[in-house]
């Protein structure tokens, strides 16, 4: 959020909207919007009416719901697009819009795909370690030979936050900076799947195919959205299929492997008949070196004592490690004070490892729940919404955020649900403990009889 001219009052609620959607995403969409609030109203700068479209479509519930957890308000949104010659972003089209379109001899155009990349993220600023070394080398080589049989398709898959979004990213802006008229496509898997949906609802089935089958390079963020989505699926096997067999460049990148997608065998075969590379959790090396760079990027005085410590102290992944600087830098510009150890243990202590902390699997955690609520294990990944068996599962995931280092979407295949889920679940079972002492008693019982069996 370091690009933001926010006032003050505002940056935790953007904070939070951060941390629902995660970072890449929210680099992506919101660092080229301006947001003040009047009164009740939030007004939203962006670029172009596709951008508003996608904050409004996507994100403006959370938006509206961080205002309400944080103010108590009920706020509007209005969206304004910014027209002034000097920042307007070139509109979004199609890759058909590109191809049929035919400029004037003294014109200079500017690629409307370029509008999809966030310039921030390149390969000379993504921090390369032995967790993601393949990754990044593979990456660099699809530029290096686009559409190359031996680089296609590329498939990088992680846990969240670990710089599957930078990579892609990187990509699009290396070939544009190589070529700025290649026509790359950047987009997410939930994108495509809306679009699909849309073409169907509008009957615009052949422009729908027509506009991503004469891309050079096609970038798909967190495909495993499209899985299971029977038509969805099959539309984008015949995307794949096309510009496979033209020889155009195909990236992915995922939650998990190819192998744990579970696509339809003929897109599984072709996924696995490429490179598949995995991003690991940074070392402590790796994550003082991304923080050293935040902090030089964001012009902020902080000793590398404290660097160090965030380092060692935050082993989940690069976004919470980002945002800890982040709300770090926040407090003490607020507050006019130094960085210091003593500081950051305070304000982050929610993030920080504890190494007292007895780490559990998810099995556990559910074996003694489901004692506790005579539940049977595989209740907790059944489809009942009973509330006998939908507490004790709520129950379940939020003691799964808070003794384990899983992410929330683990969590949720853990338990056969999305992440959403989780995120209720967890939120829900907070605020009972909060506002119920009885119930936070009981709560404590099974932590300790958790940690117990963890032991």
């Amino acid at each position: 959020m370091d690009n933001f001219q926010l006032d003050s009052a505002l940056l935790p609620i953007f904070q939070e909207v951060e941390q629902i959607i995660g970072k890449e995403t929210y680099d992506l969409w919101f660092k080229a919007a301006g947001f003040v609030l009047e009164g009740t109203v939030l007004r939203v700068t962006i670029p172009n009416a596709t951008w508003g479209q996608t904050i409004q479509s996507r994100y403006e519930n959370i938006i509206k719901d961080a205002f309400l957890k944080h103010t108590g308000a009920t706020i509007t949104v209005q969206y304004t697009v910014d027209t002034t010659p000097a920042t307007v972003t070139p509109a979004i089209v199609s890759a058909q819009d590109v191809i049929s379109s035919v400029p004037q001899p003294v014109t200079h155009t500017v690629n409307p795909f370029a509008a999809r990349f966030n310039p921030n993220y390149t390969f000379d600023n993504f921090i390369e370690s032995p967790s993601n070394r393949f990754a990044y080398k593979a990456a660099q080589a699809v530029v290096g030979k686009l559409g190359a049989r031996e680089n296609n398709p590329l498939v990088i898959y992680s846990a969240p936050g670990l710089g599957k979004t930078h990579l892609l990213q990187a990509i699009g802006n290396q070939i544009l900076k190589q070529n700025p008229q290649a026509k790359v496509m950047y987009m997410s898997g939930e994108e495509f799947v809306n679009e699909y949906i849309e073409s169907m609802y509008q009957k615009t089935g052949d422009a729908f195919r027509k506009k991503y089958r004469f891309l050079d390079c096609f970038l798909v963020d967190d495909i495993q959205f499209v899985v299971g989505k029977q038509y969805s699926s099959e539309a984008f096997f015949y995307t794949f299929n096309t510009l496979f067999e033209s020889g155009k460049q195909i990236v992915l990148s995922s939650d998990r492997s190819p192998q744990q997608l579970e696509w339809d065998e003929r897109l599984s075969s072709r996924l696995l008949s490429g490179i598949s590379t995995e991003i690991k959790k940074p070392n402590v090396e790796a994550r003082i070196a991304i923080l050293r760079q935040k902090r030089d990027s964001m012009n902020f005085i902080v000793g590398d004592d404290v660097i160090t410590f965030l380092a060692e102290g935050i082993q989940t992944n690069i976004r919470e490690l980002e945002g800890a600087l982040i709300r770090l830098r926040a407090y003490c510009t607020t507050h006019s004070v130094t960085p210091t150890i003593p500081i950051a243990k305070e304000l982050l202590g929610d993030l920080l490892v504890d190494e007292n902390k007895v780490n559990v699997s998810v099995n556990v955690i559910k074996k003694v729940v489901g004692k506790h609520f005579n539940v049977r294990m595989e209740d907790f990944n059944a489809k009942k919404k009973t509330q006998s068996i939908a507490w004790p599962r709520q129950i379940a995931m939020y003691l799964a955020t808070e003794l384990t280092e899983l992410s929330l979407p683990e969590i949720g295949r853990e338990f056969n649900r999305d992440h959403s889920t989780v995120l209720h679940a967890r939120d829900v079972v907070k605020d009972k403990i909060e506002a119920d002492p009885f119930f936070s008693a009981e709560i404590n019982q099974i932590v300790a009889d958790v940690q117990a069996v963890g032991k």
